[in-house]
């Protein structure tokens, strides 16, 4: 007696539903990845590309009761003038100041420290954002 086969004979009816299915699923995923790669891209560069201003706290030294040094890097380029923004907060999270800074120099990279006043006893000091002045 013949053994009996459960299955079709390869390659004789074409492709089974599953290879087509797993094919199709490939082509979507490699798409979604496609396309999610550019998204990404495109995010990013449209990040970095807007940031004409850009800063960053070096440190920061409560010197009172009411007010906070803070040395802050500053990059622009050299024709432009740049806003800073910092705030201070309390030991509770409360705002207890905030400031916006201007950097006029004809510089790239500018470091200075100033002194942001608050309404108490501040714990940190933070930089909020930085901004061309005309933005």
């Amino acid at each position: 007696m013949a053994p009996v086969r459960d299955a079709r004979p390869d390659g004789r009816y074409g492709r089974s539903a599953d290879e087509r299915a797993d094919r199709k699923l490939k082509i979507i995923g490699a798409t979604l990845g496609v396309a999610l790669l550019g998204v990404v891209g495109w995010a990013g560069y449209s990040y970095v590309a807007g940031q004409d201003v850009s800063g960053r706290v070096i440190a920061f030294k409560v010197v009172s009761e009411h007010a906070v040094e803070v040395h802050l890097e500053v990059r622009k380029d050299a024709g432009d003038t740049g806003v800073c923004t910092v705030r201070s907060q309390a030991e509770d999270g409360a705002e207890v100041g905030r400031k916006d800074f201007t950097f006029d120099q004809r510089q790239k990279q500018v470091d200075e420290v100033v002194t942001l006043r608050t309404t108490r006893r501040a714990t940190n000091a933070e930089l909020v954002e930085c901004t061309g002045a005309g933005d």
